[in-house]
């Protein structure tokens, strides 16, 4: 693989509920629609299970990601092709966690910046009960 090592990891608060944050990032429905590339393969299943394989497009560069771990408050991708390394988020009441690793010519860390305001911004579109969190 071609490329930097890299790592990056941020967390940020959304005025969400951990229900919310989790249908945003476990169903692929969901996920399509807030995901900076927009792009994932067809077929793909109603929610995210350990084992499932798909792929997205950033431009020209296909990613291809190994679904590794699911549960209530994490997801854990493997990726390959264009990031070789892994994908991990955490989540709760409030609060998103994003942690990337890998090697590649992209530039991570604008990639999940990109991918954490996104996914805020579709929380307070299709969410909007959620607001009142942060009363």
């Amino acid at each position: 693989m071609f490329g930097n090592f890299q790592k990056t990891q941020l967390r940020i608060e959304i005025d969400s509920s951990a229900k919310s944050i989790a249908e945003s990032l476990l169903y692929p429905a969901q996920l399509q629609k807030w995901l900076p590339s927009g792009n994932l393969s067809l077929g793909m299943p109603d929610k995210l299970y350990s084992g499932y394989e798909f792929t997205s497009q950033l431009g020209p560069v296909q990613i291809h990601h190994y679904v590794d771990v699911v549960g209530d408050n994490c997801l854990r991708l493997l990726l390959s092709q264009g990031i070789d390394g892994f994908h991990e988020w955490y989540w709760g009441e409030g609060w998103v966690q994003s942690r990337l690793e890998g090697v590649s010519v992209l530039p991570l860390s604008l990639g999940q910046t990109a991918s954490l305001i996104s996914l805020r911004q579709f929380l307070r579109v299709n969410f909007p009960n959620d607001q009142k969190l942060s009363s």
